[in-house]
């Protein structure tokens, strides 16, 4: 047989092996799956959000419809009067920082060059500057400065946000129904999943229940108790120094820092320093060193006597808790981590064997004098 004859039975060798044919169906069907599956689960998205905070809600005021419903009342108008409730006072605290935001602007609109010429005299007094203050208004009521064209641009958004205002209020009022029927069907609900579960497993679910309740309870409590706390001190300070409108500056205060974490408490005395700043440099900085000097005062005497009784988290755990939240959802991920968190420490806190810790000074966790003062006392015997 010639070196250029090939036997019947032989493949050339540049044929394609039957595999790759194979691996590039498997290929695009997967892909073609997968950007279904990511279509889906964006759309549906919204809708988990919505879902979540709907439960995170109801675990929180179920401790109150419980108390109702114990004296009495029928689960769905104790669950419809608390929510009824929750949702007047978030419409309250809107709209009264809405009408401040807007009273201020449109006062800012009006006295701009007086506002102007105090706060460039000020500096020019206090810090050395020589500004103009005919220059520096001039620039501002300029047609084609920057500030006119921002404002400008502003006022084209209107349509925009009043678009989302709609859709957060929609939002608002899908998140009050599912959390209403989670509550007020909360026991049929946990009856339906008992009845499929073995008696151990039963106990299990209602204590994990139990706890989420708690914890969820005990945030949502600490927090509106930490907010009425800063809104009055606040209150007191804005009204004594006689800035405008000190009530709505200080619910702004107080429910901004106590239920956005992290970056809240900034958010929350940013707000109130600028009005002050606005009507006077020297008023602004009174107000900015009573929100650093509170700030302190909530951390280490008004948050660890409220939160014993209540969610007990290390600060860390929280802080990256609310991290890890905003990363995932935003700022109601932030919102929901904190009591997420406490939930979980509650669950874990039984899991795996505990023994006695040694005495060692890296884990004692008492002041040092009386560390020092334990170690002198002479030992005692029994009966002494």
């Amino acid at each position: 047989m010639s070196d250029t004859e090939q036997s019947p039975s032989a493949a050339p060798r540049d044929q394609m092996p039957r595999w790759v044919w194979k691996a590039v169906v498997i290929f695009w069907v997967g892909w073609l799956i997968a950007t279904r599956v990511n279509s889906v689960v964006n759309n549906l998205y919204g809708l988990a959000t919505l879902l979540l905070v709907s439960v995170f809600l109801s675990l929180a005021i179920e401790p109150g419809v419980n108390r109702l419903a114990r004296r009495g009342w029928r689960r769905g108008t104790a669950t419809a009067l608390i929510l009824f409730g929750v949702l007047v006072g978030f419409l309250v605290f809107v709209v009264t920082v809405a009408a401040l935001v807007g009273q201020q602007i449109a006062d800012l609109l009006q006295n701009s060059e007086d506002y102007v010429t105090r706060f460039v005299n000020f500096a020019n007094d206090h810090f050395g500057t020589h500004i103009d203050a005919t220059s520096v208004i001039a620039e501002i009521q300029n047609p084609n400065g920057a500030v006119q064209r921002f404002i400008r641009g502003q006022s084209r958004r209107v349509l925009d946000i009043s678009v989302t205002a709609l859709g957060v209020v929609i939002q608002a009022l899908s998140i009050a129904l599912f959390t209403f029927y989670l509550v007020a069907d909360g026991p049929k609900l946990r009856r339906a999943m008992c009845s499929r579960l073995r008696p151990e497993r039963q106990r299990r679910v209602l204590e994990t229940w139990e706890i989420a309740i708690e914890k969820t309870g005990g945030y949502l409590y600490s927090r509106a108790l930490l907010a009425g706390l800063s809104a009055f001190f606040h209150w007191v300070v804005l009204q004594a120094l006689g800035i405008k409108a000190p009530v709505a500056l200080a619910l702004w205060v107080g429910i901004v820092s106590q239920f956005l974490p992290v970056v809240g408490t900034y958010l929350a005395g940013a707000l109130p320093v600028l009005i002050a700043l606005i009507e006077s440099p020297g008023k602004g900085l009174a107000v900015l060193i009573f929100v650093v000097v509170y700030q302190q005062v909530e951390n280490y005497f008004f948050i660890p006597r409220i939160t014993a009784r209540t969610m007990d988290i290390h600060p860390a755990v929280a802080f990256g808790a609310a991290l890890g939240g905003a990363a995932l959802l935003g700022p109601v991920g932030a919102v929901l981590a904190i009591p997420g968190a406490a939930m979980v420490q509650a669950l874990l806190y039984d899991v795996g064997e505990r023994h006695d810790v040694i005495d060692n000074e890296l884990v004692d966790v008492a002041p040092r004098h009386r560390r020092r003062h334990k170690r002198n006392d002479p030992p005692t015997t029994p009966g002494t």
